[in-house]
Order: C-alpha cells, then sequence, then structure tokens
C-alpha cells in the first residue's frame, strides 16, 4: 500500500521544474529502488499467503471432515432411521470443501480487502482530506447493501446445499440398488427423477446469480464513479493550485485500491454468508450428542462371562413408529448355553429382539440383562464385541474375502491367514474360497454382490467365527437358501453353535427341531415357550398352527415349482 505514494513521488520529481538533471536522477533512482523492494516484498508475502492458505484449508477440511465422519458414526441407529444417507454424505464432501473456503483463501482474501481498505482511506485523507472525505461518502451506502445481499445469499445457499443433499441422496441410493431398478425398467423415470432435482438446484443457482449480477454490478458502478469523482474534483484542486501531479496520481491510485478493496469485502462477506449457510447442518451434527454411549459403562470379566439372557417386562416401539408398539410387556429368559429358538408371524418382532440385544434401541419400559446385568450399564463397545451375529442378507463390504472375514474380530490387523483359513474350513467356506481365481483375496464387490446366497452367508459365519463371541444371534440365517447350501450353512451354524448361547430367529422346521427350547411371539408378547416335541404335540397351540402353515406354503412352492 505504500506503492502509489513513491508513484506519486517518482511523478513529481519527473514533473519538478528548476531540478538540475543529476539531483532528479540521483532521486529517481533511490525512488525506484525503494519501489522495487517493495514490489520484492509483496510478491514473496503474497507467495507466502498463498501457500500458507491452501495447506491451511486442506489441513482443515481434513479435520473437519474426520470430525464430521466421527459425530455421525458415534450416533444411535435411531438417527440412521431418520437420515438419508446421501445427505449424510453431501454433507461430508460438498458441505465441508465449501465451508474450508470461506474460513481460509476467503478469510485470507478479506483480510487483505479490508488492511488494504483502511490504509487506502488512510492516505487519502493524508494526501487531500478535503477531497478524501467528498469521494468516500460513497461508502454507507454499500456497506449497507453488502449486508443486506449477504443476508439473502446466505438463505439461498442453505436452500442450494439442502437441494443438492436431495439430489445426492436420490442418485446414491438408485445407483447403489442398479439391479432392481434395471429390473423394473425404470432407468427413463428415474433420469427424469434426477433432472428434477437438479433443475431445483439449478433454478436457485439462477435466484443466487441474478443476486449476485445485481450486486457486483452495482459495487462495479460506484467503483467507476469514484474513479469519475476524483479526477473531477482533484482537476479543479490542481487548477487551484491546492495539489500537484504526484498527489492526484497517488490519490487516484488509492482511490483504485480502495474501490478494489471493497469490491472485495463484499465478495468476502457474501462468501463467507455461502460458508455458513453451508455449514449450518455442518455444526447441527458436529454439536448433536448420541442418545446412547459408544464406549462408556461397566463390563463382564471374560472369565465370568456365562451368556443367560432374559427380557423382562419389555416394551418398546420404534422411535420413528412410536404408536405402533412392537412389544408389550414381553418376558423371556434364555439360559447360559442353550439354544432358543423364535418362532412367529411376520412383524411380530423376532428381529427386534436381536437390535435390543445389541443395544441399537433401549426399550421404554423393562430391562434387558446379560448375566443379571442391564445391558444399558454395560459397555456397549464391549456388549457387541462378545455377541456374533448372522442375518438372514449378510451385508458385505467391497473388498476382499480375507479383509470381510477378519471384520469380524476386535482387532482385524492382528488375525493372521491361518485364522481365516480355520474360520472359513469351519463355515464350509474354504473350499468355494480356493476355487475363485483370486482365493482369498477375491474383491466381492459392493455389498457382496459378486457372490451368490450360500456363499454371503458362509462368509458372514466365517466373520462371526473369527470374533468367537460367547453370545451368537442367528437372524433366519437359512431362510433364503435352496436345500444345498441350507444343508452347508446348517452344518456350519452347528459348529459355530457349540458352547455357545444362540438365539435363533427362524421359521423352518429343520433349523428349529435341535433347539433347546422354542419361544413363540403372538400379541406383541412371548405367548408360548416350551420343548419343540412338546409344542408340537399341542394340538391347538400357536406354534404347531405356524409350522402347519410353514409346511403348506412349503407344499405350495413346490407346486407352483413343478
Amino acid at each position: 500500500m505504500s506503492a502509489p505514494f513513491f508513484l506519486g513521488r517518482v511523478i513529481d520529481t519527473i514533473y519538478t521544474t528548476g531540478a538540475d538533471t543529476e539531483t532528479m536522477a540521483a532521486s529517481l533512482t533511490s525512488l525506484c529502488i525503494v519501489l522495487t523492494g517493495v514490489f520484492l516484498c509483496g510478491g514473496a508475502a503474497n507467495a507466502a499467503r498463498v501457500y500458507l492458505m491452501q495447506t491451511s484449508g486442506q489441513k482443515i477440511v481434513r479435520d473437519l471432515r474426520a470430525s464430521l465422519y466421527s459425530s455421525i458414526l458415534r450416533q444411535e441407529v435411531a438417527f440412521f432411521d431418520r437420515s438419508r444417507t446421501g445427505e449424510l454424505i453431501n454433507r461430508l464432501s460438498s458441505d465441508t470443501t465449501m465451508v474450508g473456503r470461506s474460513i481460509t483463501d476467503n478469510l485470507s482474501d478479506g483480510l487483505r480487502s479490508v488492511a488494504q481498505a483502511v490504509a487506502g482511506v488512510s492516505m487519502m485523507f493524508y494526501v487531500s482530506p478535503g477531497l478524501a472525505g467528498f469521494v468516500l461518502m460513497v461508502v454507507p451506502p454499500m456497506a449497507l447493501l453488502a449486508v443486506v445481499y449477504g443476508r439473502y445469499l446466505r438463505s439461498i445457499s442453505k436452500l442450494t446445499q439442502d437441494a443438492l443433499a436431495e439430489a445426492t441422496q436420490l442418485a446414491e441410493e438408485r445407483i447403489s440398488n442398479m439391479r432392481t431398478v434395471r429390473a423394473f425398467g425404470k432407468e427413463l423415470s428415474e433420469i427424469s427423477s434426477y433432472t428434477e432435482k437438479t433443475d431445483h438446484v439449478l433454478s436457485l443457482a439462477r435466484k443466487e446469480a441474478v443476486l449476485r449480477a445485481g450486486f457486483f454490478g452495482a459495487t462495479g458502478l460506484s467503483g467507476n464513479l469514484m474513479v469519475l469523482t476524483v479526477l473531477y474534483k482533484g482537476g479543479l484542486l490542481m487548477a487551484n493550485q491546492h495539489m500537484t501531479m504526484g498527489e492526484l496520481s497517488s490519490f487516484l491510485m488509492y482511490a483504485f485500491w480502495v474501490g478494489i478493496s471493497i469490491a472485495g469485502m463484499s465478495s468476502f462477506y457474501s462468501e463467507l454468508m455461502k460458508g455458513l449457510g453451508a455449514g449450518t447442518r455442518l455444526w447441527e451434527l458436529l454439536d448433536r450428542k448420541p442418545e446412547f454411549p459408544l464406549n462408556e459403562g461397566s463390563v463382564i470379566p471374560v472369565d465370568q462371562l456365562r451368556g443367560r439372557l432374559e427380557f423382562s417386562d419389555v416394551t418398546f416401539s420404534y422411535p420413528t413408529r412410536k404408536e405402533a408398539p412392537i412389544f408389550s410387556n414381553l418376558s423371556l429368559l434364555v439360559p447360559a448355553g442353550s439354544v432358543m429358538a423364535v418362532v412367529g408371524s411376520s412383524g411380530s418382532g423376532k428381529s427386534t429382539l436381536v437390535s435390543l440385544l445389541l443395544r441399537l434401541y433401549d426399550p421404554d419400559a423393562g430391562t434387558i440383562t446379560i448375566d443379571g446385568r442391564d445391558v444399558r450399564d454395560l459397555n456397549p463397545y464391549w456388549l457387541r464385541s462378545h455377541i456374533g451375529t448372522v442375518s438372514q442378507e449378510p451385508v458385505l463390504f467391497s473388498c476382499s474375502i480375507r479383509d470381510n472375514i477378519a471384520y469380524g474380530a476386535v482387532d482385524p490387523d492382528s488375525v493372521t491367514a491361518e485364522e481365516v483359513y480355520r474360520a472359513a474350513r469351519m463355515a464350509n467356506a474354504h473350499e468355494f474360497i480356493q476355487d475363485f481365481p483370486g482365493g482369498f483375496d477375491t474383491v466381492v464387490g459392493e455389498k457382496g454382490v459378486l457372490l451368490s446366497g450360500g456363499q454371503k452367508q458362509r462368509i458372514a459365519i466365517a466373520r462371526a467365527l473369527i470374533k468367537n463371541p460367547k453370545i451368537l444371534l442367528l437372524d433366519e440365517a437359512t431362510s433364503a437358501l435352496d436345500a444345498e447350501n441350507e444343508f452347508l450353512v446348517q452344518e456350519a451354524l452347528e459348529r459355530l453353535m457349540d458352547g455357545r448361547t444362540v438365539v435363533i430367529i427362524a421359521h423352518r422346521l429343520s433349523t428349529i427341531q435341535n433347539a433347546d427350547a422354542v419361544a413363540v411371539l403372538a400379541s406383541r408378547r412371548v405367548a408360548e415357550c416350551g420343548r419343540h416335541a412338546d409344542l408340537l404335540a399341542d394340538r391347538h397351540g400357536l406354534f404347531r398352527k405356524l409350522m402347519e402353515k410353514q409346511a403348506f406354503l412349503q407344499e405350495e412352492q413346490k407346486q407352483a415349482l413343478r
């Protein structure tokens, strides 16, 4: 900001009359040397500013993404029931980038503009107080316009980010379920739906463009009027011998810098408002406290863990459906080391028992205990590390079979290859894995899409085996398999159940008949509980009716296949 002052001196030195050539040359040389030093320092400072802001910006975005991802993963399952995956991903990618840019590069440019404006206005008053007061009358209206514009821009930016999140959600959901989209021939309708979402984003962007165009048009006009005013008023002052050519030149350059700085501050304010608009949801996610702790609470020593499970007068409804209770005063005892089969009609709450035992949700009333300890007092991280689960449709990650099996261990990095092979053999998976060209390094695709149902099921069993859990939860693990795969999976499950407390949720008789006891869910509670043979012998019992209905449905399926 000292450059215009020295340039004015250079001009005055050049146009000074009466000075000898040697004196003028010496003054000109010294001024040019000073200016060269000023320009060198300015160039170095600018390069350092750009480097520091670029690296700081990337670090801030990295830390922001890491903190946001950590906050998301710590939330309770009910949070994910209400939130959409695409929206969360948009917050992690687009919003963090915008916020990071607004508080680094944008903040740097804003501070630079403020410094230039303050220095420029000060030097304008130093050179000509009267001319400065006359010229700067345009600044207050422009500042008021910037405040109003910034508020509108913040609102539109938030709406734009929300619309973009909706479009991302739609794209993520449809792409991840492309086989379903293709099977129903919905490609063109999905393209149309996504286009509608992006059109909404475009309409909001157009509104923002109109605001920006009007605002920056007004600031540009004010800057040009400022320069014109300096030339007009300064020319009159020069004519009256109140200013020299060098002073007018310095004043004009300072006015030019002030005009640029005001435009820069306006841009800084607008970008800051956009960052705040995009960051609103980020702060909500970062500040949100999960309802359940992740790694807090007491633990049961491993040598004292027996695996006795008890539900006592449990009442529960899902947080998103409070008006539709799943359980009402449900009670169930699973002795340590026993196998309990749970049956019931669709929607009776069989899978909900698994969710409650894993403490994905807490009951609205009643208690769930393990060895007499309320699960709400236990460390959830420790609890889940001692419970193995195999679901009806296991989800595998898009990585190698080896990594998917090792994922079940408490510390996957410490799992040896021999442990992975042993778990695969026990799960009847080793043979078909070795048939793949890549063996255990075969990538299974997103959600294990490159494997059959039976193969995914056996890899899921191996994943549960490698954890060596004391409690095992099997959620209809064989219901979607053919006879051959059912036999292989059932054989693997029998190895997995040995010496553990097991809760089996099943429909098929082959899965139930080896259980120590069977619990029948009906009317939001355990309607019957006893040995398989005893319940089957009861001609009026719910269990017998369920099995007869299941047998009838299986016979109908066979007839249809024939």
